[in-house]
């Protein structure tokens, strides 16, 4: 069994802090997993004592076994660190098709980096009536977050948008209440202002999910989902498709969760918006 593997098996009886250890790991699988216990350490921001822990549990002696265990895997597949890095790097052709076959590829890559479980889990956080949802991103990323807020908004009460303007985060931060969700949106090049909001809402026991690239937001320390999107285009422009495919995937299930009350809340939402304005003003 790869290690990639062995840790979903085994997700249920991870802490937190190992959860987002494991996430930064499959985010650049098995790569990550390569580089020096300090390096890994610094990246998912866990101290390299809980590091051990972690692959104890796993059921290795050691980290050294570890990276052997993944120097094996790569070795099986008859293609060196070296080949699998090179690859990645490819000349893009400068057309429509090379492009969205680009895009298809890290649609792929993103369907292997969140797995069916971790998957659910969101859909049962997001989904809980009994949690108010908070969404921000980042200056270009918060597109994604007021896409997903504008249906998420129409599924369910209580969601809402958290303006980019920092004056007013206070305001939202005094709402939180245990167990909230705030969704956090950052890509590269990451905004520090996010990071100070996602450890402001934890200190309001609120808990986030950390939406973000392979190299891993600030936001995402302490999180109780970390999302690894992939959105390296091979272009000077990064990739959100992915990021807004993960969010339609996500509003199917959210959606017929709980049908009758969607419908219910989707038709009442229609009537009002549609309701003429006839006599208003007069």
């Amino acid at each position: 069994m790869q290690i990639r593997h062995l840790m979903e098996d085994m997700i249920e009886q991870l802490t937190p802090a190992e959860r987002q250890l494991k996430s930064v790991l499959m985010a650049d699988y098995p790569f990550a997993g390569l580089e020096p216990i300090q390096e890994l350490s610094r990246k998912a921001r866990i101290s390299a004592p809980s590091i051990s822990r972690f692959v104890t549990k796993l059921g290795f002696a050691g980290f050294q076994e570890f990276q052997q265990k993944l120097v094996q895997e790569l070795k099986q597949g008859n293609r060196s660190p070296i080949d699998l890095r090179e690859g990645q790097v490819t000349q893009q052709e400068a057309s429509l098709v090379s492009y969205l076959q680009r895009i298809e590829s890290l649609n792929a890559e993103l369907a292997e980096r969140v797995s069916p479980a971790q998957f659910e889990r969101v859909c049962r956080l997001l989904g809980d009536p009994k949690r108010r949802i908070y969404m921000i991103g980042g200056r270009m990323s918060d597109s994604i977050a007021g896409f997903f807020v504008r249906h998420l908004c129409q599924i369910r009460k209580d969601v809402y948008h958290i303006p980019a303007d920092q004056e007013i985060w206070p305001d939202y931060l005094l709402r939180l209440r245990p167990k909230d969700i705030v969704l956090v949106i950052d890509f590269r090049r990451y905004q520090a202002s996010l990071a100070q909001l996602s450890s402001q809402a934890r200190a309001c026991k609120a808990q986030t999910i950390v939406i973000t690239d392979q190299w891993i937001s600030p936001c995402a320390k302490g999180a109780s989902e970390l999302i690894s999107v992939p959105i390296d285009s091979g272009t000077l422009w990064d990739s959100y498709v992915p990021a807004f495919a993960l969010v339609e995937a996500l509003l199917i299930p959210l959606a017929e969760m709980d049908w009758e009350a969607t419908r219910a809340r989707i038709a009442q939402w229609d009537g009002l918006r549609d309701e003429p304005t006839t006599g208003i003003g007069e």
